[in-house]
């Protein structure tokens, strides 16, 4: 085990539970609209998967338990660790034939479909088909957020040759 990898990740996990927590936007399903998703995508655009996956689920099931949403914390681990193995492994995919920017928009715009679909299915589960679709344009527009920030904050970190 690397312990820088691991301090990156802590750290990663750290700004992903800052990021969610700090704009907090309820939603009609009992759920809130956040920034944090640029940090989940960070995570996947930034570290290796199992570290990418960790940080993301880490850190923002804690923002979940942190602010009283326990119900979401699982489902949330899984949502926004797969999120962030999305996000690395599109990216990883077609970068040499799209380059960094397209192909971190196309891998963050899966990533973020993978979340407005995996919350859709869970709040399903818990609250019925139809009062779980009044989440969905919440979720977009969180996920086109968090990819905005998530992309513009990735270039900003490759021009300034800061890299994990």
């Amino acid at each position: 085990m690397n312990s820088k990898k691991v301090v990156m990740a802590s750290m990663f996990a750290a700004l992903c539970c800052v990021a969610t927590m700090i704009i907090k936007i309820p939603s009609p399903m009992k759920g809130y609209i956040n920034i944090g998703d640029c940090v989940v995508l960070l995570s996947g655009f930034m570290l290796s998967p199992l570290y990418g996956f960790l940080a993301a689920g880490v850190g923002s099931a804690l923002a979940d338990i942190f602010l009283g949403y326990v119900i979401y914390a699982p489902v949330t681990f899984v949502i926004k660790g797969t999120m962030a193995l999305v996000a690395y492994y599109g990216y990883m995919l077609i970068r040499k034939r799209l380059g960094n920017t397209l192909s971190r928009v196309i891998s963050g715009a899966l990533a973020e479909f993978v979340m407005v679909s995996g919350y859709f299915i869970a709040e399903s589960f818990m609250y019925g088909v139809i009062p779980a679709m009044s989440s969905i344009p919440g979720s977009i527009f969180q996920g086109t957020v968090g990819l905005i920030l998530g992309v513009i904050l990735v270039k900003i970190f490759e021009k300034n040759k800061i890299s994990f």
